[in-house]
């Protein structure tokens, strides 16, 4: 048989890539396994009474400590909470702003490849507005992205072939250096947003939360009495559950429903399809300005 602490290892991911669990099926379990280790501290408490074989009351003093043992072990709770929630939002915001970062960085390369000679910079600028609409579908697809995964890659070679062919336009334009720089950030980025996709809470935390967690339920259910307390252990209960499972789904950067927003790269898009290259030539025609 496995161990508890398997047990509890197994059911304490909040990574539904790994487990293939639904995010309210984890929401749920949490719940479950709540209830149950309270459940579990109430039938120890009755078991301890029974064995002491005495219905007096407890002392004022003994019930008082008992309020700050769960006092102080709701509050750890908390605070491991927060710091899992920030280390969580952490992660988020570091993939937001990937993407503003990636936005900007191919609307530079647009405009740098407007420097080229023809057939480059039309093939450079279809391949960029190509990559973007690519992009969009691949952080929009969550697991089902493989084929766009695969093309993302196969226009990043041809976009860095394109560059490389294109060097002695560059160098008679004067442009190599920064044409190179801006196609370079443009595929570190795409490797930091691969990575960031990737980075979820470490399973030791969602462990040690989760253990936490069974025990703190499990002294709420030995010291809470009577429908009023349990009324109140079920509220909390439900709001620990709720808190668990946004933080469950944000830690699925390409599964859950909390993922970062494509805005500026839906922005990125309708900017390139609305400035063709030829668009950059509408004064190339015109004479200069005559000197009064």
């Amino acid at each position: 048989m496995e161990s508890v602490a398997r047990l509890l290892h197994r059911s304490a991911t909040m990574d539904a890539a790994r487990t293939g669990l639904s995010i309210y099926v984890i929401g749920l379990g949490i719940f479950a396994l709540m209830v149950i280790a309270a459940g579990a501290g109430h039938l120890f408490r009755r078991w301890q009474e029974r064995r002491a074989r005495s219905k007096t009351r407890e002392s004022a003093a003994s019930v008082a400590q008992e309020g700050y043992l769960l006092s102080s072990a709701l509050g750890l709770l908390g605070l491991l909470l927060a710091f899992t929630f920030g280390m969580v939002l952490s992660r988020y915001e570091a993939r937001r702003e990937l993407v503003t970062q990636e936005a900007n960085a191919i609307g530079t390369a647009y405009l740098r490849a407007q420097f080229l000679d023809e057939p480059f910079r039309s093939r450079l600028s279809a391949l960029l507005v190509d990559y973007t609409q690519n992009r969009i579908l691949l952080a929009t697809a969550g697991s089902n992205g493989r084929g766009y995964a695969s093309k993302n890659d196969r226009l990043l070679t041809d976009i860095w072939s394109n560059v490389r062919a294109a060097r002695e336009s560059a160098l008679a334009h004067g442009v190599t250096t920064a044409l190179l720089l801006t196609f370079n950030e443009v595929i570190d980025l795409d490797a930091e947003r691969k990575i960031a996709w990737g980075l979820r809470v470490p399973p030791e935390v969602q462990f040690l939360l989760m253990l936490y967690l069974t025990i703190t339920a499990g002294l709420v259910g030995h010291q809470i009495d009577g429908p009023r307390g349990r009324r109140a252990a079920v509220v909390l209960f439900i709001s620990i559950s709720l808190s668990i499972t946004v933080m469950a789904d944000i830690n699925r950067p390409q599964a859950g429903q909390a993922r970062e927003s494509q805005r500026p790269m839906f922005m990125l898009l309708e900017s390139l399809r609305a400035q063709p290259p030829a668009i950059f030539d509408r004064f190339n025609s015109e004479p200069p300005a005559r000197s009064p």
